[in-house]
């Protein structure tokens, strides 16, 4: 690794560090919405590494949503989360399996509406920390 590759690191891991569990959660769906822009851009270009490597990142960072879930504290929002990823996910496999964009597009419309809802939350923490 090259010093400038370690900086870069560096500062990813401190800024992860220094995030509330709240930021965690919205960069996690940051990072899923960029890798399935990714993935549909592979599919439209017909690049299969792009496309698959996009899906592969996109599914990890469901799963670690999906894992991180509570079910017993979270009750039915945890329920109703765990559904909305599961639809992703399928919605992501549909598009390797079929070779077409159309379900990544229904997986970023879900995901960006949790996205802009987790956002909300963790702004509303962060004004109320800040009083």
């Amino acid at each position: 690794m090259n010093l400038p590759n370690r900086g870069i690191n560096a500062y990813r891991q401190t800024e992860v560090q220094s995030r509330s569990p709240l930021e965690l959660v919205v960069m996690l769906y940051d990072g899923a919405l960029r890798f399935m822009r990714e993935a549909k851009a592979g599919f439209e270009q017909r690049d299969i590494r792009k496309r698959a490597e996009a899906v592969s990142r996109t599914m990890a960072i469901i799963d670690q949503l999906q894992n991180t879930l509570d079910m017993k504290a979270g009750g039915d929002i945890a329920k109703s989360l765990d559904q909305l990823y599961t639809f992703v996910r399928d919605r992501m496999l549909q598009a390797s399996m079929h070779q077409d964009s159309k379900p990544v597009d229904d997986a970023i419309a879900v995901m960006s509406n949790l996205r802009d809802a987790w956002g909300e939350i963790s702004a509303r923490e962060s004004r109320s920390v800040a009083r």
